[in-house]
C-alpha cells in the first residue's frame, strides 16, 4: 500500500529522527562517559530544516548510520512504508547546521573548512551522492543557480577581490565575473560518440574523476573559482580549493555564494568546498590526498612543477608573456585601439595581455599616433629609468611575483606595483594632470620591460627592420610558454607564418588578446590555460575521462 504524505508531514518525521538521534547519543554519553567515542560526547543538533526538495536518506528510523551529524548534512528517513521517492522530498537545511561536541572541527561553514582533510572528506561525500543520484538535468539546474548567483553578485565579487588584493580595476572585474558566468561551458560540452559496424556498438562517454584539487590565483580569484567549478561539476566532479592567501576572504565568499546556489537548486552541500587559511601546507596534503583523483592548478612555473611532481594526473595553466606582432599591411588604427584595450584591460594583470609589441620600422611612427590617440601615454626616457627605479628590482632570488620567468633572469616587477593603474605610476614621478590607459615607451629588444611578463599597465614597443626579425624577436620574447600571441596583419601568408613559427595556444589575428578567451571574440571563456599539460582552454570534458563502452557481437545493428 502506498502512503501520500505532505511535504511538512516528511519534514516531521526526520526532525523527529533526528531527535532520536541526539536523545540516544545524549544517553550513551551519560551512561558510557569513559567508553564514548569522542564524536558521540555531548551529543549534536541541527537547525530545522528548510523546505527544499530533493535530499537523499540518511538516516533509517531508530539508528544512525554515524556518531554525528555534521554541517550541511543531509538526511531523510525510512519509516512506516515512507518510500524512497518521499525521502527524497525531505528538506535541506538552508544554513550550515550547528555541530557540538568533538565533530565542531569538521564543521564546514558552507564549504569552508578549518583542515584540508575535513574540505576533502566532505568533497568526496558530496561527490558520492551527487554522481549517484543526480543526473545531467540535475547538473545543468545546479549550473544554472551558480551562473545567476554569480551575476546577481557581480559587482560585489568584483569590489571585494579588488579592495582585497589591490589588483586591478573595479570595471574591469565586474566585466570578468560576467564573462566566466555566462561563457564558461557547462554540461553541453560532454558528448558521446558511437561507432557502430558489423561488430556491434561501441560507445566513448565522459566520466567524472571524483575529487579535483585546484589551486587559484590572486589575479582572478573570483572569476577561475566560478570557472572551474561550472566545468567540474559539470563533468559530475567535486572540487576542493586552496586558494591564493592573498585572496582567500574573497574566495571565501564565491565559494559560500556558490554552495547556497547548489543547495537552493536541490543539490548536495559541499560540492564545491575549500580550505579557510591556505598555505603551502595545506596544498601538500590536498595533492597527497588519495581522495583527490586529479589536480588542476592556475598559476606559475613553480606551481606547475609541484602539481606534476605528484604522480597524479595534473592540469596546468602556466606562463604567459604574450608578444604582438604589427606589420606595414595592418589596419593601423584599428590595431592601436585593439592592444590598448588588450594591454590595459584590469591594469595587464591577465596571462593573455598584450605585454610586448614588435612593429615593423615602416608602420612604428603611424601605430604610435593611433595608440596616443587612444588613450596611452608615450613615456620619454627619463621617465621610464624613473619608473623603473621603483617597479622593477633585480637581483633578488625568489622575489619574483609574476608567473613568469626562468632562474637566469635578474628583473622581477615589484610586487606592490603589480595592476596599479597607469595614473599611480605618473604620479609616483610627478606628473599628477594626467589619466591614461596605458603607458607606452620604446625600448630595445633585451631591455627587462620586453624579456618579464610584468603585469602592470606599461607596454615596451620594439621596432624591427623587416617582419621575418620581428617575428624571430617575438619568438623568444614568448620565451617557449606557448600561451598567448596577437598580430595585426591584412596579409594572411604573414599570418600563417608567424603562427606557425610561435605555436601558443592562442593565437589572436587583428583583434585584442580578450577575443581568444570570448570577449570580443567567438567561442567559450576560461581562466585556467593549461600550455605546459597541453589541454589548452579547458572546459567541462577537459575534466573528464573517457570511458569506452563495448556492445559486441553484431547487437543493435540494424542496417544490413
Amino acid at each position: 500500500m502506498e502512503i501520500r504524505l505532505t511535504e511538512a508531514d516528511v519534514r516531521h518525521i526526520v526532525e523527529s529522527v533526528l531527535r532520536n538521534i541526539d536523545q540516544r547519543l545524549a544517553s550513551a554519553s551519560a551512561g558510557q562517559a569513559d567508553k564514548a567515542r569522542p564524536e558521540a560526547a555531548g551529543g549534536c543538533s541541527v537547525r530545522p530544516a528548510a523546505p527544499a526538495g530533493g535530499a537523499s536518506a540518511g538516516f533509517a528510523a531508530g539508528g544512525a548510520t554515524s556518531g554525528a551529524v555534521t554541517s550541511g548534512a543531509t538526511a531523510g528517513a525510512v519509516a512506516g512504508g515512507v518510500t524512497s521517492g518521499m525521502a527524497a522530498a525531505a528538506s535541506r537545511p538552508s544554513a550550515p547546521g550547528v555541530v557540538t561536541g568533538g565533530a565542531a572541527s569538521r564543521a564546514g561553514d558552507l564549504g569552508v573548512f578549518e583542515r584540508p582533510e575535513d574540505a576533502i572528506e566532505a568533497a568526496h561525500r558530496a561527490q558520492r551522492e551527487y554522481a549517484q543520484k543526480f543526473g545531467m538535468e540535475d547538473r545543468e539546474r545546479i549550473i544554472r543557480a551558480i551562473r545567476q548567483a554569480a551575476l546577481d553578485h557581480k559587482e560585489g565579487l568584483a569590489r571585494r577581490m579588488w579592495e582585497e588584493t589591490k589588483l586591478g580595476r573595479l570595471e574591469h572585474k565586474v566585466a570578468k565575473v560576467e564573462l566566466t558566468a555566462l561563457k564558461t561551458p557547462g554540461t553541453e560540452d560532454l558528448e558521446t560518440r558511437a561507432v557502430t559496424g558489423d561488430n556491434g556498438l561501441t560507445l566513448t562517454e565522459l566520466a567524472p574523476y571524483g575529487v579535483i584539487g585546484a589551486i587559484t590565483p590572486v589575479t582572478n580569484p573570483a572569476e577561475t573559482i566560478i570557472n572551474n567549478a561550472i566545468g567540474m561539476l559539470a563533468a559530475g566532479n567535486s572540487v576542493v580549493f586552496n586558494v591564493h592567501p592573498s585572496a582567500k576572504g574573497c574566495s571565501m565568499f564565491t565559494v559560500q555564494l556558490i554552495n547556497k546556489a547548489i543547495m537552493n537548486a536541490g543539490g548536495p552541500p559541499d560540492l564545491v568546498t575549500m580550505v579557510k587559511e591556505p598555505t603551502m601546507e595545506t596544498l601538500d596534503v590536498i595533492v597527497k590526498s588519495p581522495l583527490v583523483s586529479l589536480l588542476v592548478g592556475t598559476g606559475g612555473p613553480g606551481l606547475v612543477r609541484t602539481i606534476l611532481a605528484s604522480g597524479k594526473k595534473a592540469i596546468g595553466a602556466g606562463a604567459g608573456n604574450p608578444p604582438v606582432v604589427v606589420d606595414e599591411t595592418a589596419d593601423l588604427e584599428h590595431a592601436a585601439k585593439q592592444i590598448v584595450l588588450g594591454a590595459a584591460f584590469d591594469n595587464n594583470i591577465l596571462c593573455i595581455g598584450e605585454k610586448e609589441v614588435f612593429v615593423v620600422d615602416k608602420a612604428a611612427d603611424e601605430l604610435i599616433f593611433h595608440l596616443l590617440n587612444n588613450g596611452a601615454y608615450m613615456l620619454g626616457r627619463r621617465e621610464l629609468e624613473q619608473i623603473m627605479e621603483f617597479a622593477l628590482v633585480s637581483d633578488i632570488p625568489g622575489a619574483r611575483p609574476s608567473c613568469s620567468g626562468d632562474e637566469w633572469r635578474s628583473w622581477h616587477p615589484a610586487k606592490e606595483w603589480i595592476g596599479k593603474d597607469a595614473r599611480l605610476f605618473l604620479e609616483r614621478i610627478g606628473i599628477r594632470d594626467k589619466n591614461p590607459e596605458l603607458l607606452i615607451c620604446e625600448v630595445d629588444f633585451d631591455h627587462p620591460l620586453v624579456q618579464i611578463e610584468q603585469m602592470m599597465p606599461i607596454l615596451p614597443i620594439v621596432r624591427t627592420r623587416s617582419l621575418d626579425e620581428a617575428i624571430e624577436m617575438a619568438v623568444q620574447a614568448e620565451h617557449g610558454n606557448r600561451h598567448t600571441a596577437v598580430m595585426h596583419s591584412r596579409n594572411v601568408d604573414n599570418l600563417t607564418k608567424f603562427a606557425r613559427a610561435i605555436r601558443t595556444t592562442i593565437f589572436v589575428q587583428n583583434g585584442s588578446s580578450l577575443a581568444g578567451v570570448g570577449y570580443g571574440g567567438e567561442g567559450f571563456t576560461t581562466m585556467t590555460i593549461a600550455g605546459p599539460t597541453g589541454e589548452g582552454l579547458t572546459s567541462a570534458r577537459t575534466y573528464t575521462r573517457k570511458i569506452r563502452r563495448v556492445l559486441a557481437g553484431g547487437g543493435l545493428r540494424n542496417i544490413g
